[in-house]
C-alpha cells in the first residue's frame, strides 16, 4: 500500500480570496494619510511636471507656426521648399493664377487692372481658405478650444463641494473704512442673547467635561475670547448705561434711551439735551448749593426738559402732570437770568419788577411765592405776593422798595394795574402756571390786559433768530434784554393754545407722560354708590378702616355740600378743616396750616383745591361727588401720589355722573396699578362719548367758574 505524496498542491479558497480582494478595495478607498513633507514633495513634482509638459508643448506649437509660415511663404512665391508640400497643390494653385480666356487677353499684364470688385474678393476668400487648409495640415485641426475666463461665474453642480470662502473680488467693503479695519470678535450669544460671564463659565466646565481630551484647551480659548470681547466693549463704550457715561461720551442712541426712561418728549428746533444731574444743568455753583440746601438731590423729569431750554432764552411750553416740580423747573432758569441783570436801585425800583409769575388761585400764588423765597432770599432778590384778600394798601406798602419777582392771580393785578400801583416797564420774564385752569376759571380777558400790559420794545422777533440762544441772550441796549415768556400746564386746551401762539415766539414744547393722564403712582378706584346717605356711610367705613394716615382729602362739587360733609366727618371724631370759594384768605391759610402741620386730619375742599394746593404725604383722595370734566379729576387725584410716593384715590359714582363715565373709564385703563371695574366697564355711558353742548354762562367779573367753589 503505497504512501501519499507529500507536495501535492491544495487549491485556492475562493473565499478567503474574495475577502482578500475586498479587504484591498476598502483600504485603497479609505482616504490615505499622507504627511505633510510627503504632500509638499508630491505637489511639487506635480508641478514640475506639469511645467515639462507645457513647456514642450509650446516648443511645438512654435515649431509647428514657423514651419506654417515657411509654407505660407514659399506657397505664395510659387516654389517647392523644403517642406515637402505636393507639386499637386502648388500646381493646382499656380494655375488658379494664370489669367486665362478672352477677358484677361483683351486687358493684358495678368489681368490684374481687369479685375472687378467682386473678383478681388472671391480671389481673398480663397487665399483664406488656402491659408485655412495650410494651418490645418500643419497644425491639425481646431477642436477642444477652451473658453474658459476666470472672471465668468460657472453654475455649482450638486457634486462639487460648497466653498465657504469667497473671491476676494466679490468683496465690496472699502479696505480703509474703520467699520471693515476694526472688526470686533464675534459676541457670544446664546437663544438671541449676550452671554454674561456666568454663563460663559457654565458652557467652559461643560465643554471640558464632555471632552477629555481637547476640552481643557478648548475652555480655555473661549473664556480668552469671552474676555476679549468684554474688554472691546468697555474701549467702544459698547453695552454701558448711559447713567455710566460721562456726557462727552453721550450718544444719540443715549439720549433717547435717557427721554424714553423719564418720559420726556420735546417739539421744536434746537432744543438741547436734558440735564441728567444737577451738576450737569448749567446752573451757577451759587445757586446750586441752595439746590443741595433746599433737598433737591434729584432732578425730576420735567426739570431735567426744562431748566436747559429755559436757559438758552428760550420761549417755553412745559406740559406735565401735576406734583412734577414745575415750580422749580421755572424758578430756576428766573434767578438765573435776573442776576444777570443790574440790581434794583432808587432809580428803577418803581420801573417794575424784573419777571412776573401769574397763577390761578391765592394757595397757588403763596404756595409759589413760598418756594420762590427758598432760592431768592440768599441771593438778595425780593419776592412780592399780589392775591385777592389783602388790601391793596397792604401790598402797595409790599412793593415801595421795588421787587425782582411779583407772583399774583390775574384778577387782583388788573385792579393794581388799573390803580397805577404798579408799572411793568422793565419786565422782560413772564411765566403763566396752570395756564389752563386759569383760562377754565374765567380768566382769559384779565390775563390779556396783563400781556398786553407788558412792554412791546423787547418782544422777540417772530422768526428763526428767536430759537437762537445766542442772539436772544443779548442786551438790546442799556440793561434791556428780550422778554422771554413760558407757560406751565397740566393740559392743553384749544384757548391755551391760542394764547400760547399770540405772545410766545417759536416755543419749544417739553411733554412728560402723556398730556391730561394721572401719574402711575395713584391707584384709581372706582364704587358705584347713589344716594347722600349711602355715600356717608361708606366714607365712614373707609375712614374708620385705619387704612389711610392723614392727611386726607375729600373732594365735592358745591360750597353747602362741602360744610355738610365736614360736619359730619367732625361727628365721628376725625379733625375737619374746610376749604372752598367763601372761604376768606385768612380763613384759607389757617385751613392749610392747621392740615400740614397736623393740627387737622381730614380736609374737605372744592376744586378750589384741585390744584398748586401743596400737601405732602397726602395718603387718600376721596371724590365723594365725581367733577364734571376729567380735567378737573385728574387734578384731584394729583393730590396724593406726589414726589414719586404711592396715593390712593377712590371715587365715588352715580347715573348722574354719565357724561364722564368714558373718559373716566378710559384713564383708569391707561394706568399701570388701577383696574376698571366691571360695573363701570359695562355701564352704557361708559361705551362711547357722549357729545356735549358748551353752553355759554353768564358770569360777572373775572370770577367764571371759580364763583361755584
Amino acid at each position: 500500500m503505497g504512501t501519499e505524496p507529500t507536495n501535492r498542491r491544495v487549491p485556492p479558497d475562493v473565499a478567503a480570496l474574495l475577502r482578500k480582494r475586498k479587504a484591498e478595495e476598502e483600504l485603497a478607498s479609505k482616504p490615505r494619510f499622507i504627511p505633510k513633507k510627503e504632500r509638499e514633495r508630491l505637489e511639487a513634482e506635480k508641478k514640475a511636471k506639469e511645467e515639462e509638459a507645457r513647456r514642450r508643448q509650446e516648443e511645438e506649437l512654435k515649431k509647428k507656426e514657423e514651419e506654417f509660415q515657411r509654407a505660407i511663404k514659399n506657397g505664395l512665391s510659387g516654389t517647392n521648399g523644403a517642406n515637402g508640400m505636393d507639386g499637386i497643390d502648388n500646381k493646382a494653385k499656380s494655375q488658379r493664377d494664370i489669367p486665362t480666356g478672352p477677358k484677361a487677353m483683351r486687358h493684358g499684364e495678368g489681368g490684374k487692372r481687369g479685375r472687378t470688385n467682386e473678383e478681388e474678393q472671391k480671389r481673398a476668400e480663397m487665399e483664406r481658405n488656402d491659408e485655412a487648409e495650410l494651418r490645418a495640415r500643419y497644425m491639425g485641426p481646431e477642436v477642444n478650444q477652451s473658453t474658459f475666463s476666470v472672471k465668468k461665474k460657472r453654475r455649482r453642480t450638486a457634486t462639487q463641494k460648497f466653498n465657504f470662502d469667497w473671491d476676494p473680488d466679490d468683496d465690496t467693503s472699502r479696505p480703509f473704512d474703520p467699520i471693515y479695519a476694526e472688526r470686533p470678535d464675534p459676541l457670544f450669544r446664546m437663544a438671541g442673547y449676550e452671554m454674561d460671564d456666568e454663563l460663559v463659565l457654565r458652557k467652559a466646565e461643560a465643554i471640558r467635561r464632555g471632552d477629555p481630551e481637547t476640552g481643557e484647551e478648548r475652555a480655555r480659548k473661549l473664556l480668552e475670547q469671552h474676555q476679549r470681547v468684554k474688554q472691546l466693549k468697555e474701549q467702544k463704550n459698547l453695552g454701558k448705561h448711559w447713567s455710566e457715561k460721562k456726557l462727552e461720551e453721550m450718544k444719540e442712541r443715549d439720549w433717547r434711551i435717557f427721554k424714553e426712561n423719564f418720559g420726556i418728549s420735546t417739539k421744536g428746533g434746537s432744543i438741547p439735551n436734558p440735564m441728567r444731574n444737577w451738576e450737569e444743568s448749567g446752573l451757577p455753583r451759587r445757586l446750586l448749593d441752595i439746590v443741595y440746601r433746599v433737598g433737591y438731590d434729584e432732578p425730576t423729569p420735567i426739570q431735567r426738559a426744562a431748566i436747559p431750554i429755559a436757559l438758552q432764552a428760550r420761549d417755553l411750553i412745559g406740559v406735565a402732570v401735576t406734583g412734577s416740580g414745575k415750580t422749580a423747573a421755572f424758578l430756576l432758569p428766573l434767578l438765573v437770568y435776573i442776576s444777570e441783570l443790574p440790581p434794583l436801585t432808587e432809580y428803577n425800583k418803581n420801573d417794575g419788577p424784573y419777571a412776573l409769575i401769574l397763577a390761578p388761585t391765592r394757595e397757588l400764588v403763596q404756595q409759589i411765592e413760598s418756594e420762590a423765597r427758598k432760592f431768592a432770599d440768599p441771593l438778595g432778590f425780593t419776592v412780592v405776593s399780589i392775591v385777592g384778600g389783602h388790601s391793596l394798601e397792604e401790598q402797595a406798602f409790599a412793593l415801595r422798595n421795588g421787587a425782582e419777582i411779583i407772583v399774583a392771580t390775574p384778577g387782583r393785578l388788573v385792579d393794581c394795574i388799573e390803580r397805577r400801583l404798579l408799572v411793568f416797564s422793565q419786565c422782560c420774564y413772564v411765566i403763566m402756571d396752570e395756564a389752563d385752569r386759569m383760562i377754565d376759571q374765567g380768566f382769559e380777558e384779565p390775563l390779556t390786559k396783563i400781556l398786553d400790559a407788558l412792554p412791546v420794545s423787547n418782544e422777540k422777533p417772530d422768526t428763526e433768530d428767536a430759537e437762537n440762544p445766542q442772539l436772544m441772550s443779548r442786551y438790546l441796549g442799556g440793561r434791556d434784554r428780550y422778554r422771554q415768556t413760558m407757560m406751565y400746564t397740566a393740559t392743553m386746551p384749544p384757548t391755551v393754545e391760542k394764547i400760547a401762539k399770540k405772545y410766545l415766539r417759536r416755543p419749544a414744547i417739553v411733554t412728560i407722560g402723556n398730556a391730561g393722564e394721572a401719574v402711575d403712582t395713584v391707584e384709581q378706584r372706582v364704587e358705584f354708590i347713589a344716594g347722600e346717605d349711602k355715600r356717608k356711610r361708606r366714607l365712614q367705613e373707609i375712614l374708620n378702616s385705619g387704612q389711610f394716615k392723614p392727611p386726607i382729602i375729600v373732594f365735592v362739587n358745591i360750597k353747602r355740600n362741602c360744610e355738610m360733609v365736614a360736619k359730619d366727618i367732625k361727628s365721628w371724631g376725625f379733625s375737619t378743616v374746610t376749604l372752598h370759594g367763601s372761604k376768606t384768605q385768612e380763613q384759607r391759610e389757617a385751613s392749610l396750616a392747621a392740615l400740614r402741620n397736623g393740627q387737622a386730619h381730614i380736609l374737605v375742599a372744592t376744586d378750589l383745591a384741585g390744584r398748586g394746593i401743596d400737601v405732602p404725604d397726602v395718603s387718600l383722595v376721596v371724590n365723594f361727588n365725581m367733577p364734571s370734566t376729567i380735567e378737573a379729576y385728574t387734578h384731584r387725584i394729583g393730590r396724593t401720589g406726589r414726589a414719586g410716593k404711592s396715593g390712593v384715590a377712590i371715587t365715588f359714582l352715580g347715573n348722574e355722573d354719565a357724561d364722564v363715565m368714558y373718559d373716566l373709564k378710559q384713564i383708569i385703563s391707561k394706568s399701570s396699578i388701577s383696574k376698571v371695574p366691571e360695573e363701570l366697564r359695562r355701564h352704557e355711558a361708559a361705551q362711547s362719548k357722549p357729545n356735549r353742548v358748551k353752553k355759554i354762562e353768564d358770569s360777572s367779573g373775572f370770577a367764571g367758574k371759580g364763583g361755584w367753589q
